[in-house]
C-alpha cells in the first residue's frame, strides 16, 4: 500500500505514519517541515494555508490518504479535489464534536450534526470546521471517503497536554486532587489503536462514517489516575473529591482537570458515543494501563516536557488552586 499522510510528524499523524511503515507500506509525509518525519518516510513540503502550498502534491499517486486537518475546511476541499483522481481512498480524522449539542447518548453515526461548509476559510468554530472538512472530502471522494469521528485521544506523542499533565502532576507526589466519582466512566482511544483501525479500514476498502473511540467505561477515572501513580512510582496520594466541591472551587472541568467532566450535557456529549459500528468492523482498544505506561516512557524519553500545539489551550490546574481545595 502507498499512503500519503497529510501531516505525519506529530501525535495522530505520526502514529498513523509509523504504523503504516511498520506494516511495510510506502509512506509519503506532506508537512511544513517544522518537525522531522518518521524514519523511512518520504517527505514532501508545503503549507496548506498558502495559495501555492499544495504544489508538491500536484504529481504522484497513492492508494490512500489520511488527513487530520482541523483548520479552515477550504484547505481540505482544495487538497481533496487535487487528489481525487490520483488517490484510492481519503480518510479524514474528524471529531464527535460535529454532533449537534447536546446529543442524546448513546448517539450513533446517524445523530444530527452541526452545519458546516467545505468552502469556509476560517476555523473559529471547531465543530463547524471539522464538519466542513467532512463535507469537502465527501464531495470529492463520494463513497471512497472514510470519516473518523474520534473522541478523546490519548497516548504517546500527545501534544494537547492532557495525559502528560496528569503524569507530571502525580510524579511530583504528595496529596493529589482526584476529581470524583472514582467510577466515572471514560471514553477515549489510544492513538495507536486509532492508527491501526484506520489502516485496516483503508486496506479493506471501507468508507462512510464511524465513531472511533472505545466503549463507554473502557476505563474509569479511578483506573486512569491509579495507573498514573503506578507507572510513575510516585509517593502520591489521590484525594477523591466530590464533583460539587470541585466545581464550587471554580475549577474548570476538562481544561484545569484534563479528562474529567462533571455529570451533565458535556459529559453526555464527550463520553456518550455508540461505537458498535467500529467494534463490528474490528476496533480493538488496549488497556488503560498500557496507554499510560507507554505515554510515561515517551515523556521521559523527551525530558518530561510534552510538546504543545499552539492552537490549543494549555491545560492543567495551578498548584495554588489545588492546594486551596485540598486544605478545605
Amino acid at each position: 500500500m502507498k499512503l500519503l499522510m497529510l501531516g505525519g510528524t506529530e501525535f495522530v499523524g505520526r502514529a498513523v505514519a509509523e504504523a503504516a511503515l511498520a506494516r511495510g507500506w510506502e509512506v509519503t509525509v506532506f508537512h511544513r517541515g517544522k518537525h522531522a518525519p518518521p524514519e523511512g518516510a518520504t517527505a514532501l513540503h508545503g503549507d496548506r494555508g498558502s495559495a501555492a502550498g499544495l504544489a508538491a502534491l500536484e504529481e504522484g499517486e497513492w492508494d490512500a490518504v489520511v488527513d487530520t486537518w482541523s483548520g479552515a475546511p477550504s484547505a481540505v476541499r482544495d487538497t481533496a479535489r487535487l487528489l481525487a483522481g490520483r488517490v484510492g481512498r481519503y480518510a479524514y480524522v474528524s471529531t464527535n464534536s460535529v454532533y449537534a449539542f447536546p446529543p442524546t447518548p448513546p448517539y450513533d453515526e446517524q445523530a444530527p450534526v452541526v452545519a458546516g461548509s467545505p468552502d469556509a476559510t476560517d476555523a473559529e468554530d471547531y465543530a463547524q470546521a471539522k464538519r466542513g472538512g467532512e463535507l469537502a472530502v465527501t464531495e470529492a471522494f463520494g463513497d471512497r471517503a472514510l470519516l473518523l469521528r474520534a473522541g478523546l485521544i490519548l497516548g504517546p506523542y500527545e501534544n494537547i497536554g492532557r495525559l502528560p499533565w496528569w503524569l507530571n502532576r502525580i510524579a511530583r507526589g504528595g496529596p493529589v486532587l482526584a476529581p470524583g466519582p472514582r467510577e466515572l466512566a471514560l471514553q477515549y482511544i489510544d492513538v495507536r489503536d486509532l492508527a491501526a483501525w484506520t489502516l485496516d479500514a483503508l486496506e479493506a476498502g471501507r468508507g462512510g462514517v464511524y465513531n472511533l473511540v472505545s466503549e463507554v467505561g473502557h476505563a474509569t477515572m479511578g483506573e486512569f489516575l491509579e495507573s498514573c501513580v503506578t507507572v510513575t512510582g510516585a509517593d502520591a496520594e489521590l484525594r477523591w473529591t466530590a464533583p460539587a466541591d470541585v466545581l464550587a472551587a471554580g475549577i474548570a472541568p476538562w481544561i484545569e482537570l484534563p479528562v474529567w467532566l462533571a455529570a451533565g450535557e458535556l459529559e453526555d456529549a464527550i463520553y456518550g458515543a455508540d461505537v458498535s459500528k467500529a467494534l463490528a468492523d474490528g476496533l480493538r482498544c488496549r488497556p488503560v494501563g498500557e496507554t499510560v505506561a507507554d505515554t510515561w516512557a515517551w515523556l521521559q524519553s523527551i525530558g518530561g516536557v510534552a510538546p504543545q500545539r499552539p492552537d490549543r489551550p494549555v491545560v492543567g490546574l495551578p498548584p495554588e488552586k489545588e492546594a486551596a481545595v485540598l486544605r478545605g
